[in-house]
């Protein structure tokens, strides 16, 4: 009977999962929203620094007239005299995104909303988008807990929340999560083999396109990973299906973009995903040819395509010269010693990291990257060699550009909640259902004995053999059990108080650090806030006391600033091209 409630209770438990789920989830959102408003709960809702406030422009410029006047708008107002060709200079996913929340609430729903709000609080909306994905990430190349955890630990990472706080209205603020819904649905698609999943992968991937230049780190993983699931031997059908999809399709999708047009084949940044594409191409042509033909025929066959093949790599190195070859800000990455373009190395965020912002940006999940990999590879799968490939290169190119810790960030989040999934699963069993196990042992014990007596000639030496190793398995498995139970006392205490520990790091970082807009500035007087909003007096005070055509000149860093708060005209801005 107690076994049958035990049983019941279980079954219990695994009907409400997912309401309990469901709700953990929903407080996660909560939480990835709340930990971003700290500058509009201290200040006000504001745009923070220098970029946002010429995508704010954009957006404002969009709403007001319309796509097609943004897509072809050239704005006479920046780098005077020469201008900006707007459409064919920028990524259009974040003001599109913005120009559609703004046209969904203010003319689908009828609330009355401003763009420059909608602006500000975008990153915390789609930081939530973000939570809710990685969470299907976790349970889908682990278990719904490693999901859990993950979600809620990408929720107030400070690496992530350095590009995402309310205000920061720049391309990472959609970007991250495109690039997260985009590897979520290769992986998917990789498992199942399905069009659908794999026609999902290109559209996000053309979304991320959009958003931000950041998806060369996407369009070189996706082949990486093909590569190497056929060095291994674990290529499939599956694979070739979803690759040969989303690079087909996901291509001709991103050369619809003025910023793009025909990137993809011209620039050595793309050439990677092509010669995948080619060899997957040829692979299952071998394959075709080899279930048709005899040995002799096929082998003569593949000394012909040898000979073409070296042909055709000496053609391709002729005209590699048309080819167009890395961006310096990519070149900096490769050869991080090198010297490439002297104004990327002179911006502080492309400089090498400290050791001591990887804790400041992940905490713990620095040491429970490594632990979640091996788990990983404990059971391994198709997606889980995709993200470890995906944590080798984000831990790599964190280590030489410090603002790619934010592309570390969500991976290390991944393999943390995978690792403390797992590590809690382990020991916690020693602790789960202890007033069960003992009722369910005596019932096992009295369902394995014998119903009926020994029979007369069986020899009662072999029966008293086999009682004592029934009766040593038992105490062998029991002091196990009992052992792990004990570890577990420890371990689960100790894991849940760094966990708690990292959600009071990670809203102190927060808050101290990354929700201090450089337009408004503030100092403690004792108790006291000051506030100094002298940057926005003086833009306020040019827009009164200067003519409308008149021409500022400041340091590059104000450009954006001056041209959407002062309405002036300005010889350099932060775009740099």
């Amino acid at each position: 009977r107690v076994h049958g409630d035990c049983t019941a209770m279980s079954l219990k438990l695994t009907d409400s999962a997912f309401l309990l789920r469901g709700v953990i989830l929903f407080l996660v959102c909560l939480v990835a929203v709340a930990v971003r408003l700290f500058a509009v709960v201290r200040y006000e809702s504001v745009i923070h620094e220098f970029d946002p406030y010429f995508n704010f422009r954009v957006s404002k410029h969009l709403t007001d007239h319309g796509f097609y006047e943004m897509h072809n708008w050239f704005d006479e107002k920046v780098w005077y005299p020469l201008g900006r060709n707007v459409g064919r200079t920028v990524y259009p996913g974040l003001m599109l995104t913005a120009g559609f929340a703004h046209h969904l609430l203010n003319t689908v729903l009828h609330l009355s909303v401003d763009i420059r709000n909608i602006c500000v609080f975008l990153a915390p909306a789609f930081a939530a988008l973000t939570a809710l994905t990685t969470y299907a990430i976790g349970a889908e190349i682990a278990t719904p807990g490693a999901g859990l955890v993950a979600a809620a630990m990408i929720a107030v990472v400070p690496g992530y929340v350095q590009r995402s706080v309310a205000g920061s209205y720049d391309n990472e603020a959609v970007a991250i999560f495109a690039m997260i819904f985009t590897y979520y649905l290769w992986v998917k698609s990789v498992r199942t083999g399905e069009l659908l999943w794999a026609g999902l992968t290109a559209l996000a991937y053309f979304y991320m396109v959009s958003a931000w230049g950041g998806y060369v780190f996407v369009i070189n993983l996706i082949p990486l990973h093909a590569a190497t699931l056929l060095l291994v031997g674990r290529f499939s059908m599956r694979l070739y299906v979803a690759y040969s999809v989303v690079y087909v399709l996901g291509t001709l999708l991103s050369m619809n973009l003025q910023n793009i047009l025909f990137v993809p084949l011209e620039n050595l940044e793309h050439f990677a995903a092509l010669l995948v594409f080619a060899l997957l191409q040829l692979w299952v042509g071998v394959l075709y040819l080899r279930s048709l033909l005899a040995a002799h025929s096929f082998r003569t066959l593949m000394v012909a395509l040898v000979v073409v093949g070296l042909g055709a790599m000496a053609l391709g190195t002729l005209l590699a010269s048309y080819i167009v070859g890395y961006s310096g800000r990519l070149l900096s990455l490769l050869d991080p010693s090198g010297k490439h373009m002297a104004i990327i190395k002179s911006v502080s965020e492309h400089q090498p990291p400290v050791w001591t912002s990887f804790f400041l940006d992940i905490h713990i999940a620095v040491v429970l990257i490594p632990v979640g990999a091996l788990v990983l590879f404990q059971r391994l799968t198709d997606g889980a060699i995709f993200f470890v490939l995906y944590a080798g290169t984000a831990v790599y190119f964190a280590s030489v550009m410090v603002r790619l810790v934010l592309v570390l960030a969500p991976i290390a989040c991944i393999l943390a909640g995978v690792a403390v999934s797992h590590v809690l699963d382990v020991y916690a069993s020693g602790l789960r259902g202890v007033c069960c196990s003992a009722s369910e042992t005596a019932v096992a014990a009295a369902a394995s004995a014998p119903e009926t007596e020994p029979k007369p000639n069986e020899s009662t030496a072999t029966a008293s053999k086999a009682a004592e190793k029934s009766s040593k398995g038992a105490t062998s498995a029991k002091a196990s059990h009992r052992i792990t139970a004990c570890v577990g006392l420890v371990v689960v205490p100790s894991m849940a108080l760094l966990l708690v520990y990292f959600m009071v790091h990670s809203s102190w970082v927060a808050q101290a650090a990354y929700s201090e807009p450089s337009i408004v500035m503030s100092s403690m007087a004792g108790r006291q806030r000051v506030i100094f909003d002298d940057f926005r007096e003086a833009y306020y005070w040019i827009r009164q006391n200067t003519p409308e055509d008149a021409i500022i000149a400041s340091w590059w860093d104000y450009g954006y600033q001056l041209s959407a708060m002062a309405n002036r005209t300005t010889l350099v801005d932060n775009n740099t091209w």
